[in-house]
């Protein structure tokens, strides 16, 4: 016995029909996977929001363990590096205004 997809009534194995709700049990699929869930929704969610979307990484049903540790550590390790980068360019940037005689 298999369940109906459409009403959950229990049906023969080798029905076509579901005899209770006449749901057709040969064309039923499973659902696709969330938009979210594919890697370039990833991708762009990492590139565009950095640390902010590792939540997307950690409930993702397909990666493994490992791999979540892995993008974890990446995209930390380059959010670190690319603040350390701005913060020097914004430092050098006050002092080329300062130099010019401009405050702010």
């Amino acid at each position: 016995m298999k369940n109906c997809p459409y009403c959950e009534q229990e049906v023969e194995n080798d029905a076509v029909r579901c005899m209770f709700c006449n749901g057709a049990l040969d064309k039923f699929t499973e659902p696709e996977t969330k938009w979210y869930f594919s890697t370039t929704a990833v991708v762009i969610s990492l590139l565009s929001f950095g640390p902010f979307a590792l939540p997307l990484v950690w409930i993702h049903p397909a990666y493994k363990m490992v791999t979540k540790i892995v993008l974890t550590i990446i995209v930390i390790g380059l959010s670190i590096w690319l603040y350390y980068i701005l913060k020097e360019v914004y430092e050098m940037s006050m002092e080329q205004l300062a130099v010019l005689g401009i405050v702010l």
